[in-house]
């Protein structure tokens, strides 16, 4: 799973990322038959994520994650994600959910843009979401 980096950016790292996380990306993947060539997942703060949504895509707000591929093809997988831990932190809050399964969720959906699933449009919202859910379904949790 070297192919697979996390990297903190002005934050300190979750104690609920693990190799285990890595695996289970592995396994999200391999499901489409794709294959992971290199993805980073960069964890920053609300402001950092908000200055690549700025310079970036030219978009003025805060999000939860924002994915650069670098694949023409979704069978492999070449990546930067950069996820804001301060906003999937309150996401979870604000949903009655843990922080660890706000992530990882976000961390499926940005593996699930790359493997060509979508969210403009209602229904593809609901299959993403569908989609994201089955993925914290493969999931084993810590200390189990």
């Amino acid at each position: 799973m070297d192919n697979i980096n996390f990297f903190f950016e002005d934050i300190e790292r979750p104690l609920y990322l693990s190799d285990e996380s890595k695996q289970w990306l592995v396994q999200i993947a391999q499901h489409f038959e794709a294959k992971i060539i290199e993805l980073n997942y960069i964890f920053c703060s609300d402001n950092y994520l908000l200055e690549i949504n700025r310079q970036y895509l030219n978009h003025d707000y805060y999000t939860d994650i924002i994915t650069f591929g670098y694949s023409d093809s979704i069978l492999f997988i070449e990546a930067d994600a950069f996820i804001s831990i301060e906003r999937t932190e309150e996401n979870a809050q604000s949903i009655g959910i843990t922080a660890e399964e706000e992530l990882h969720r976000v961390m499926a959906h940005g593996l699930l843009h790359l493997l060509g699933f979508k969210d403009k449009t209602e229904a593809e919202a609901a299959e993403m979401r569908k989609m994201e859910d089955w993925a914290l379904s493969l999931r084993v949790p810590r200390g189990t």
